[in-house]
């Protein structure tokens, strides 16, 4: 323990300063023109039983995701096959397995090449020179859980642009995502940003085929028929245009660095602009020099957005998507490229907008409950404590200012929970100087000096407080680790209050104490 009063005095008003400072920005909503920008300016974050906002549970298509990547395991066979100087006549996925058909070759020697090259991938039968494989149990498990995990980074990424400030994000049971956005201002806008899959892809335009008279029946099986929507001047859709592209995709949306929206200056129109890394780069140089005069169709989420003709080889790795957008839709675009597409589809199981009415109404009730406890506690520590309970109350009013600045800076967010929390904190507190002023009693009675008495009060109820706070405090830090949100809201502030209120009511208590002892001569003391 420090003994020099006037620095334990320094310490204290340090600290009282550094909440202070934390706290004005919640106080007046805002800073002042005048304040620093050295200085923090953030306010306490709200959660979204507080502030109101939209909770969504969405579920990850898994089997989406694992069709996709049987999918993109067709190419990579035959090419394997192709190497490999094995004749095949089709490379191709059924529902959940790859079908295989082989020409007069050696068993053994396919079998051989297909589980050295994919182990993931194992027989399932192979007769008539038909080669079914499907993935394996492990690698299916794996998958299912790798694109839920992906899913939440992806819509994390794409909130986390959106400006949503502390929203809730994470996976729940197998397929399932949580998601709660607090302070959301277009739950509509942002809904449609988190369920974009936004997979981008290029293909080329199928131009042997006359597209103004083609039967959808005849079209080869290498071929698929796609449609651009037309948009008037109001962005409304006003038709669209069958294309007719090659399935074969040449380069897709997880080689995008960057995503921008651009003013095209001779229409006037927004358009987005993006940039890809240094892979994506080399392919889409490699993709307009073989393919000078063809078109390029640029695919979103299998609508066709451009199909712009290739005038000459582009190295620079940037490409333009442009449609009609309108400045949202652009940036909305921009977003979820940037981001990253889904590796799956999701879909909403349920959807709840948490108005702000109620927030308020959670707020003014919460701090109503925190004000009256606080108050029915201040006064029974002066009725019970005399002199003494003003000390304990200077320093839960401490505890308290400390506690909300401790969650401006480490911007936590404060639900009706994390309010509860801040209650709890206080009788807890309170809890301590009963333990220090009851010991300093025993010390009275058995005929030890005010300063001994106080001196024996503080130290030996100190291992009691300490032991009892500790074990709150590691109960706390579980609740943060596996609880949900609302749990997480009550831990961060019970937490935070644990650590306020040891220093609260053992050093601020204390030196109060010995402050007076000190100054004012003191040979009595009255302790209720």
């Amino acid at each position: 323990m420090i003994r020099n009063l006037k620095l334990r005095f320094l310490i204290i008003i340090c600290v009282i300063l550094w909440a202070i400072i934390y706290i004005l920005p919640t106080v007046f909503n805002g800073t002042p023109s005048w304040w620093p920008s050295f200085l923090p300016s953030k306010k306490i974050h709200l959660g979204l039983d507080l502030q109101g906002g939209m909770h969504l549970i969405m579920e990850v298509k898994t089997d989406e995701a694992i069709k996709t990547t049987l999918d993109r395991y067709t190419d990579n066979i035959a090419s394997i096959l192709k190497d490999n100087k094995i004749h095949y006549k089709s490379v191709k996925r059924e529902n959940m397995n790859l079908v295989i058909s082989i020409d007069n070759i050696d068993r053994d020697k396919v079998t051989q090449i297909l589980s050295e090259e994919f182990p993931n991938l194992e027989i399932v039968s192979f007769k008539n020179d038909t080669l079914v494989m499907k993935f394996t149990d492990k690698y299916i498990k794996y998958l299912r859980k790798f694109s839920v995990d992906q899913a939440v980074e992806t819509i994390r990424n794409r909130i986390d642009q959106f400006g949503v400030t502390e929203p809730e994000i994470r996976a729940m049971g197998e397929n399932r995502i949580l998601i709660e956005l607090p302070g959301i201002k277009d739950p509509d806008r942002a809904l449609k940003i988190i369920g974009k899959t936004a997979r981008l892809e290029f293909k080329l335009v199928n131009e042997n085929i006359d597209i103004k008279n083609f039967d959808p029946k005849k079209i080869p099986s290498d071929s698929q028929v796609l449609y651009q929507y037309i948009k008037d001047d109001m962005g409304r859709v006003v038709s669209k245009r069958p294309i007719i592209v090659y399935k074969k995709v040449l380069l897709t949306g997880q080689y995008i660095k960057d995503a921008r929206v651009n003013i095209n200056p001779t229409y006037n129109e927004p358009y987005v602009s993006i940039e890809f890394d240094n892979q994506g780069s080399k392919i889409f140089d490699r993709i307009t020099a073989e393919n000078v005069g063809k078109r390029l169709a640029i695919i979103l989420d299998n609508n066709v957005y451009s199909a712009p003709v290739i005038q000459e080889r582009i190295s620079g790795g940037r490409a333009q998507i442009t449609g009609r957008f309108s400045e949202k839709e652009a940036h909305d675009l921009a977003i979820v490229l940037r981001a990253g597409a889904l590796p799956a589809p999701v879909k909403v199981l349920e959807k709840r907008t948490v108005g702000p009415s109620l927030g308020h109404d959670s707020i003014k009730k919460g701090f109503y409950s925190m004000f009256i406890g606080g108050i029915i506690v201040f006064i029974f520590m002066i009725l019970y404590y005399s002199l003494a309970g003003v000390a304990a109350d200077i320093a839960l009013a401490l505890n308290i200012l400390f506690i909300l600045a401790c969650l401006s800076a480490f911007e936590a967010t404060l639900t009706l929970p994390g309010i509860a929390g801040i209650i709890l904190t206080i009788g807890m507190a309170v809890d301590a100087n009963v333990l220090i002023f009851e010991r300093i009693r025993e010390e009275i009675r058995r005929g030890i000096k005010v300063r001994g008495a106080v001196e024996n009060g503080f130290s030996r109820a100190f291992i009691t407080i300490f032991d009892a706070n500790i074990t709150t405090l590691i109960a706390a830090i579980v609740l943060y680790q596996y609880g949900t949100g609302p749990i997480k809201g009550f831990a961060v502030t019970l937490s935070i209050g644990i650590v306020s209120s040891m220093f609260t009511a053992i050093f601020v208590s204390r030196f109060i104490f010995d402050y007076v002892l000190t100054n004012y001569k003191v040979k009595k003391i009255r302790i209720g």
